[in-house]
């Protein structure tokens, strides 16, 4: 990270911080991956095997901000929860081969969701972008519909697009809510460090912005979609919450001693 108004002593202050913040991460313990272990182990497995997938994340490359909190490690996670989800949801109606096609297909929305991040409407440049790359891939048109759907209806407090097909409202639902996952811990160990060094942000600027931050967050723990993450998603904002508040009161304690100083 470089904070160059703010010197190396400000640097140092940060690292340390965001190290704290890990630690205070490392000891969440999220039973959504603890309940779910057998569908997340092959969520995991579909995301690192499948060709698609792989041949998904050369393509998508070029287009994901690294270093904005939204790159390709955030991703990522998003494609595995996202994957996860759909085997969770998908198993009440169909059969483990249509559901983890499901989870692929979440997957591939999961990689694509941010292509467009620092666009005006994201969301809906995404998704255009999406049919766009998506165009070659062995997927049908339908598929390829639904995926966009989904990455065209994940945005936060906005109005969710009402789906044409039940495979649309589970593809754009679960990666909805496993986006909405990375606003818990994953904002304090990366996004919120990211974010300050892609801005360029001093001490001072990020404590001034600090309270709206939580209280956005707070608000995100009502908007889970699907019945799983209605369940599990407010437990992720609350242990992001916690360490969200302990990181304020240490950012506040080091801006006064570097005033005072």
């Amino acid at each position: 990270m470089i904070f160059p108004e703010s010197g190396l002593k400000m640097h140092k202050d940060l690292q340390t911080i965001r190290d704290q913040a890990r630690v205070m991460a490392g000891q969440c313990t999220l039973d959504f991956y603890r309940h779910f272990s057998r569908e997340y182990s092959l969520s995991r497995e579909v995301f690192f095997s499948h060709p698609l997938l792989q041949r998904l994340r050369e393509d998508v490359l070029p287009f994901i901000s690294q270093g904005s909190g939204h790159g390709i490690e955030h991703s990522k996670k998003v494609s595995i929860d996202a994957g996860t989800l759909a085997l969770i949801e998908s198993k009440l109606w169909t059969d483990l081969q249509q559901a983890r096609r499901l989870c692929l297909l979440a997957q591939i929305a999961g990689l694509l969701h941010d292509i467009s991040r620092h666009e005006e409407n994201h969301a809906s440049r995404g998704a255009e972008l999406s049919l766009i790359i998506l165009k070659d891939y062995p997927l049908s048109g339908e598929e390829q519909r639904d995926t966009a759907f989904a990455v065209r209806n994940h945005e936060a407090f906005r109005d969710v697009l009402p789906p044409g097909n039940q495979r649309q409202e589970l593809l754009s639902d679960v990666l909805y809510d496993a986006d909405k996952f990375r606003w818990g811990p994953d904002n304090f160990v990366t996004t919120l460090w990211e974010i300050c060094s892609c801005e360029q942000w001093s001490m001072e600027e990020i404590v001034n912005r600090f309270p709206v931050g939580l209280e956005h967050i707070q608000k995100i723990q009502e908007t889970f979609r699907t019945p799983t993450g209605r369940i599990y998603g407010p437990e992720f904002i609350h242990c992001g919450l916690e360490i969200g508040r302990q990181v304020y009161r240490i950012l506040k304690a080091h801006l006064r001693e570097a005033v005072e100083q």
